[in-house]
């Protein structure tokens, strides 16, 4: 008789993603970081828009959607045109 799993209320991890992947926090409001590390259970996600790191459950954490690189990759290129450095 094949074992059956109770559903969870935890979404399963996705693949830790590489260094400076764009990811979208859902916790947080869909706010958009950049993948820094792991730290301990969580991951290090860096403001786009620079700002300290914060730490976000990977269980709550998806890829960036083309629309959400799009608006990062011009909130980059504003803070780059009015001289700030990210």
């Amino acid at each position: 008789m094949p074992l059956e799993r109770e559903p969870s209320d935890h979404p399963a991890h996705p693949p830790v993603p590489a260094p400076g992947t764009l990811m979208v926090d859902t916790r947080r409001g869909d706010r958009v970081g950049e993948f820094r590390g792991i730290a301990g259970p969580y991951w290090s996600l860096r403001p786009v828009r620079g700002g300290a790191e914060w730490e976000a459950d990977p269980a709550h954490v998806r890829p960036a959607d083309a629309r959400e690189h799009l608006h990062a990759a011009t909130a980059i290129a504003n803070r780059r045109s009015a001289g700030e450095w990210l």
